[in-house]
């Protein structure tokens, strides 16, 4: 009891010292990515935090797995580096009596992680969906900001406004360049605003403005004067694309068990499993070899992090190409990943012991 509570205590620490860590960085790298999304157009600047919200609950099961590995990682490679082991070792615990109390705090994070990535995570990567949909629906002065160059969807036009009223929707020093039957034209207006026909079309007011037109690389231009003139904002049709595979229901997969849904099937069943099987592997992976250095196990287990979570993803690839069948790709990764920890284990319990005795015989063999 006292082995159980105290490394379950300090798993609990570690593991959310860790979470906050790997979210910290998680949000940050997708706050970069998003963020460069919205300034080449993609996502409005309104958007930047519903989908940065949804991508990193789509990412969370991830997060929860690795974390998982390396607080099991991290506490017992502490206890082996301050010799708490040779204690435990010396008093009657082996390896293997180190199940117990990793089980105990791995199965309900595994828990935990199933059920983002059953529930959750398809729910975020749905939401994420109609809403980049609901923002790429929405016509081009939804994405003005001011001081900024922005282009129109069709890459046909550029305009530029100075700043922005969001009270009446009027702006100033506009410009506005666009291309039309190949010849250019570039405007230039004092001050401008919104209009909204009877018919629902909008439209673009310039007042008090100039229009220049001609043949890129050639001199004839034309100059003209207007008082007001009108650009038609073109809106955009939302367009009812078809759901991606990540984006539906559990249930809705398993009703309808095709190759693409049983391959998502296994990466989501698999994320749990996977957790589960590197908290065991964490256990002997754990341990500290004073002449090897204490970064040779951490490089270790990062390599095979590395090489379980790819396999996996190929095995998921490999079941949507039809190349295996569903039930060899969801378990193959795991049960290969699961005789490699069995095999950690036996090496940890008995390798010591077996060279020990090798010594002892060879010594016997050499005084006969």
């Amino acid at each position: 009891m006292i082995l159980y509570r105290s490394l379950l205590r300090e798993l609990t620490l570690a593991a959310s010292a860790v979470l906050a860590v790997l979210v910290a960085i998680m949000v940050t790298t997708q706050l970069v990515r998003v963020l460069g999304m919205a300034a080449g157009g993609r996502v409005a600047a309104d958007g930047v935090g519903a989908v940065l919200g949804f991508t990193s609950l789509q990412l969370l099961p991830v997060v929860l797995s690795l974390t998982l590995f390396i607080a099991v990682l991290t506490c017992l490679g502490r206890a082996h580096r301050d010799s708490e082991m040779v204690v435990w070792a010396a008093s009657g615990v082996s390896p293997l009596a180190w199940l117990l109390p990793v089980l105990g705090f791995a199965l309900p994070v595994a828990v935990v992680t199933g059920a983002l990535s059953l529930g959750l995570a398809p729910w975020a990567s749905q939401k994420s969906d109609e809403f980049r949909r609901q923002l790429a629906a929405r016509d081009e002065s939804a994405s003005v900001a001011a001081g900024v160059f922005r282009e129109s969807r069709g890459g046909d036009r550029v305009f530029f406004v100075e700043s922005l009223s969001r009270e009446d929707g009027s702006v100033t020093n506009v410009f506005v360049h666009s291309v039309q039957h190949q010849r250019a034209g570039t405007m230039v207006a004092s001050r401008g605003f919104l209009l909204t026909r009877e018919n629902g079309d909008r439209f673009l007011v310039l007042e008090n403005g100039r229009r220049y037109e001609g043949v890129p690389g050639s001199a004839e231009y034309r100059v003209m004067e207007f008082a007001r003139y009108e650009v038609r904002i073109d809106t955009a049709q939302s367009r009812d694309a078809q759901r991606s595979v990540k984006s539906m229901p559990t249930t809705e997969l398993l009703a309808s068990p095709s190759a693409p849904h049983l391959a998502e099937l296994t990466w989501r069943f698999g994320l749990p499993i996977m957790a589960l099987v590197l908290a065991l592997a964490a256990i002997p992976l754990s341990y500290v070899n004073p002449r090897m250095g204490r970064s040779f196990n951490i490089v270790f287990a990062v390599l095979l992090y590395m090489i379980y979570s790819n396999m996996l993803s190929i095995a998921q690839a490999w079941v949507a190409q039809g190349k295996v069948p569903a039930a060899l790709g969801f378990w193959m990764v795991h049960a290969a990943m699961l005789v490699l920890t069995l095999g950690l284990f036996r090496w940890r319990a008995f390798g010591p012991r077996r060279r020990r005795l090798w010594r002892r015989r060879g010594s016997r063999e050499a005084a006969q």
